[in-house]
């Protein structure tokens, strides 16, 4: 089996030094269970992993009993309650624990944020240290492989999950990301969530798909899905909350004809959005890989920021007369404009640096992204 070195695993060791609980969330398949498991393999404690989705690890789950859960931990004094959104009362009861047994470190990981992270950090404020995994980024790729042009189109087609990048041959690399996909639905929203319309939220999903990376209007997107802009919403936060998609707000500090308020979709995975937008079959379309390139790099800061406790915010700019950045990451005072280009071509920024002088501006391609694995700094 295929180990890929994962970069948010030293900021994981650390945590695991400190007092307190560890919290590592991320979606369904990202490799937040062989990250434990290879954590705990190193320190030869493999025993001390626990799935919370089996029924004799879940009855040791008491609220108000911290000495249940100590008859299963016994005397160890580091352990992994994996997949831990599945017990009742969670958070209440890791609080008490802790507060009972401080000496005893846990690890615990969550495949949904609506279901674990909601239902922990409040009762465990001050006390876990957070973290997030998503799919593998270029550089946690490139520790087992090298990247070429022709591994990027792979990686644009079928995506970044684990299994999906070691799959051997493209049919396999298909499968793989296919059962992805429709665990996403079946398992992380349509199981923890009482939706009134399946049917419009999967129409939804794949509306959405195939509007990545253009300016969503609700109103719009709700009518193709047929349901009310409202319920349009509601589905889209879910969405965010499963890590299959996230909001990219526009940057606008108030120049006549930038959007306000507007924003676009990106999937955190482009296979996923693939698979839902019917892209991953067929040879694409230049417009197609040049969408999917741009999604990469999306995903590739979102990955990013996950190392960072303070990071950049992204966004996009745009004006009415339809003058574009793809990508404007905020620090501070400071602010770094990217154009995305899977096919080199010239870039101009001289309306977006009229406005705003003092901005870095980068042009990201193939072949400047591939030789170091990774988008320039901001």
């Amino acid at each position: 089996m295929l180990i890929f070195s994962r970069a948010i695993e030293k900021q994981i060791l650390a945590s695991i030094e400190k007092r307190g609980i560890t919290i590592l969330l991320g979606p369904r398949q990202a490799g937040k269970t062989t990250l434990v498991k290879q954590i705990l393999a190193d320190r030869k404690e493999e025993e001390n992993y626990f799935n919370c989705e089996l029924a004799d690890v879940r009855k040791y789950f008491v609220l108000g009993d911290p000495d249940s859960l100590r008859t299963l931990i016994g005397d160890k004094k580091l352990v992994v309650f994996d997949e831990a959104q599945t017990i009742e009362n969670i958070g209440k009861i890791l609080k008490v624990f802790y507060d009972t047994y401080p000496d005893i470190k846990i690890i615990a990981t969550g495949s949904s944020s609506f279901e674990l992270a909601n239902k922990i950090r409040e009762p465990l404020t001050g006390r876990a240290d957070e973290f997030m995994l998503y799919p593998l980024s270029l550089q946690e790729i490139a520790s087992v492989y090298t990247l070429t042009r022709e591994r990027l189109d792979s990686l644009m087609r079928y995506g970044c999950y684990p299994a999906v990048v070691a799959a051997g041959s493209d049919e396999e690399k298909e499968a793989e990301v296919k059962r992805i996909a429709t665990n996403y639905l079946y398992k992380d929203v349509f199981t923890f969530e009482a939706l009134r319309n399946p049917r419009a939220f999967e129409n939804l999903v794949i509306c959405l798909a195939g509007s990545s990376g253009r300016v969503v209007h609700a109103a719009s997107i709700a009518k193709d899905a047929g349901m009310a802009p409202k319920t349009a919403e509601e589905y889209m936060r879910l969405l965010e909350q499963a890590f299959v998609i996230k909001r990219m707000y526009s940057f606008s500090r108030n120049y006549a004809n930038e959007l306000k308020k507007s924003y676009k979709v990106y999937f955190l995975d482009g296979g996923v959005r693939n698979v839902f937008s019917g892209a991953s079959l067929g040879e694409p379309s230049d417009t197609e890989r040049g969408v999917r390139f741009e999604a990469l790099l999306f995903s590739e800061f979102m990955k990013r920021d996950t190392l960072t406790p303070f990071p950049p915010r992204t966004h996009f700019w745009r004006t009415t007369d339809k003058k574009e950045i793809d990508f404007v990451r905020v620090s501070g005072n400071a602010l770094h404009a990217y154009e995305a280009k899977f096919a080199a071509r010239d870039v101009s920024f001289n309306v977006f640096l009229k406005r705003y002088p003092d901005a870095t501006t980068h042009v990201i391609t193939p072949d400047t992204l591939l030789p170091k694995c990774a988008i320039p700094n901001v």
